[in-house]
């Protein structure tokens, strides 16, 4: 399970770089959510198939899947958009930064309450990709939301996030 969180990690620390940049909306994105996706069901199938998930275990995956929605809101509303050169382009702060960390040490802390010792497994540290592409994939879809809003007509424009902190 180790190497679960040494990815995880990894994969954190990918997005937090990636989000603290500015870029533009559209800058890969998607195609990064659908790798993620696809390895978090492939490492949380794994998981699943050698434990034999009980009701704990489901509703610690669950409940953990609910949680990475919330933070996903929560940080979407961190990030900066505003329209330069005809594109949207977004911009997180040390506010989006820090709510990735604690996503992650909800995600965990949520596993420990309610699925951690069941039966000797751990589904936090094997869903933590899964719990990663959702939250991301969530912030995405309401940046995207909000960027469709914005007219890419004239000069740069601040718009939204926490006192356009970036």
């Amino acid at each position: 399970m180790a190497l679960e969180i040494v990815i995880g990690v990894a994969v954190l620390g990918l997005l937090i770089y990636r989000q603290l940049r500015a870029r533009p909306i559209n800058a890969g994105g998607l195609r990064l959510i659908a790798i993620l996706a696809v390895v978090g069901v492939v490492e949380t199938v794994g998981y699943l198939q050698k434990y034999h998930g009980s009701t704990r275990t489901y509703a610690a995956l669950g409940g953990s899947l609910v949680l990475a929605a919330v933070f996903g809101v929560l940080r979407a509303s961190t990030v900066r958009l505003w329209v330069q050169d005809g594109q949207v382009w977004s911009k997180g702060n040390w506010l989006t930064a820090v709510l990735w960390v604690i996503a992650l040490g909800g995600h965990l802390g949520y596993d420990a309450l309610v699925a951690r010792g069941h039966d000797g497994n751990d589904v936090g540290t094997a869903t933590v990709v899964l719990y990663l592409a959702v939250s991301f994939g969530v912030q995405r879809l309401i940046a995207q939301h909000r960027a469709s809003r914005l007219q890419p007509l004239g000069p740069a424009t601040p718009s939204g996030g926490f006192g356009g902190l970036g």
